[in-house]
């Protein structure tokens, strides 16, 4: 049997490619929207691609599965409450795909979303006994998958099933048996995911905290405590793959736009300017009204969280390269409406004599001095509740970085405002947004609270 784990750097998603390469066939286990890593394994191993299987409706990522289909002839297979709008074969309980000595059976394991599935792996070149289980997004190493997308209305029940899954279905299992999720760290399917790729279900009874309730009532306080912010793309992105995700042969062509056709095309209505270089290259000088995003590991997650789905999206980045890299981060997420880049990136545009504006970079230790002054500046944390009570700085307001999303970006200051997250990365967002909007005074806190508690600067608790 072959099995090999793909990794998506920046959304933490893992898509598995399992096959027999002495009968030449494979099958991909919910892949990613650009199949090339797929194909190249294909190739190398003398297998061809014959059925995708999705392990439930994706909400954080675009699936390749149409991308697949197009380009070798597979055959998705997917849980048929799913309700999806292409032609697919139904997955139900007990049932087996076999592709020469590599076995999957399904395991209908719902929680994350009412139609998921887990898949029993065995390599029978070995063993008929089963060598690993892939768990979609029902659990992961160190976490378990939150309940809350497919909606409100339904979230009682999802966690019902969502433990029955957990502690019944997968229970029966042994403990030897490899665990292999649909994601990793970096995800925001789950809360508390480990770094590492695999594990086994033994493993998971004893370490992972939300294996180890007594009863239903326990994990149900704990499931409900808290859920990760939920981004303005997943939405969109569930529908587009309920719909079946369009070819990326029909998204527009990367153009490299002139300062000139840039200036026009930003007069576009629902157009978006995502500049992606790192905080002190866009506080130093940047196109006026534009989004800084820098090109980090969970780009795709903060775009997702400030960025509406269907905005016609502009970008700028240090070079042609990089800019490539971001048009494929963006569709991976369904961000289809990439109108182009701007050649030359913003020393084409200074040169071109256009405005620019700055976003201030504030040091901690001009922060503790300005805190301390006669007129201090507002200073407004953005991170999260759970980072906001573990430690902040006393004179701060908070307002979650996803609440001022959530809200438009509607509110302005009337003085000067710092803006302060964890590292500069989220606080970097937000006082673009708030410049784009007309702020003043706006300074982005470099280094954000890493920086402030590394100074040995006061920090306020609760």
């Amino acid at each position: 049997m072959y099995f090999k784990q793909i990794t998506t750097p920046g959304l933490g998603c893992f898509s598995y490619v399992v096959g027999c390469p002495a009968v030449g066939e494979a099958m991909v286990v919910d892949p990613r929207r650009d199949i090339g890593p797929y194909l190249e394994i294909a190739r190398d191993e003398g297998m061809r691609i014959t059925h995708v299987i999705e392990t439930h409706l994706h909400a954080d990522h675009v699936s390749g599965g149409q991308e697949l289909r197009a380009a070798t002839g597979a055959t998705i297979h997917i849980h048929p409450a799913a309700g999806v709008d292409y032609p697919f074969e139904p997955l139900a309980e007990g049932q087996s795909i076999t592709v020469g000595t590599a076995r999957l059976e399904v395991l209908f394991t719902p929680g994350h979303t009412p139609n998921s599935v887990s898949l029993v792996v065995s390599d029978l070149a070995r063993s008929p006994e089963p060598a690993l289980v892939l768990t979609g997004d029902v659990l992961f190493v160190g976490d378990i998958g939150r309940p809350d997308l497919p909606g409100a209305e339904i979230l009682e029940e999802q966690v019902e099933n969502l433990y029955h899954s957990l502690y019944t279905t997968l229970g029966r299992l042994p403990a030897d048996l490899e665990v292999y999720p649909a994601h990793g760290q970096g995800s925001l399917c789950g809360r508390g995911m480990s770094a590492k790729g695999v594990s086994t279900l033994g493993y998971e009874r004893r370490a992972n905290a939300m294996l180890g309730f007594a009863d239903f009532a326990g994990f149900q306080a704990a499931v409900m405590a808290r859920f990760p912010a939920r981004p303005k793309s997943f939405s969109h992105i569930i529908e587009t793959n309920r719909r079946g995700a369009p070819l990326l042969d029909r998204c527009p062509m990367a153009r490299e736009l002139s300062p000139e056709r840039f200036e026009a095309a930003m007069a576009g209505k629902d157009t978006v300017v995502i500049d992606a270089r790192d905080a002190a290259a866009f506080g130093g000088t940047h196109i006026p009204g534009s989004l800084n995003i820098g090109f980090e590991k969970q780009l795709a997650n903060w775009v997702g969280m400030s960025v509406a789905p269907d905005s016609k999206i502009l970008l700028v980045a240090e070079n042609r390269e990089r800019a490539g890299a971001m048009r494929v981060e963006l569709l991976r997420i369904g961000y289809d409406d990439i109108l182009g880049h701007l050649a030359g990136g913003m020393a084409a545009w200074t040169r071109s004599g256009r405005r620019v504006a700055s976003l201030g970079q504030l040091s901690v230790a001009d922060l503790a001095v300005d805190l301390g002054s006669a007129t201090p500046p507002t200073l407004l944390d953005v991170r999260t509740d759970a980072e906001w009570e573990a430690g902040h700085i006393a004179q701060a307001v908070h307002q979650s970085f996803a609440d001022i999303l959530d809200g438009g970006v509607d509110l302005c200051f009337a003085g000067p405002v710092a803006v302060v997250c964890g590292s500069g990365y989220r606080s970097n967002i937000i006082g673009s947004a708030l410049a784009a909007k007309g702020c003043t005074q706006v300074r982005s806190v470099a280094g954000g609270m890493t920086a402030w508690t590394r100074a040995g600067l006061p920090v306020a608790v609760g």
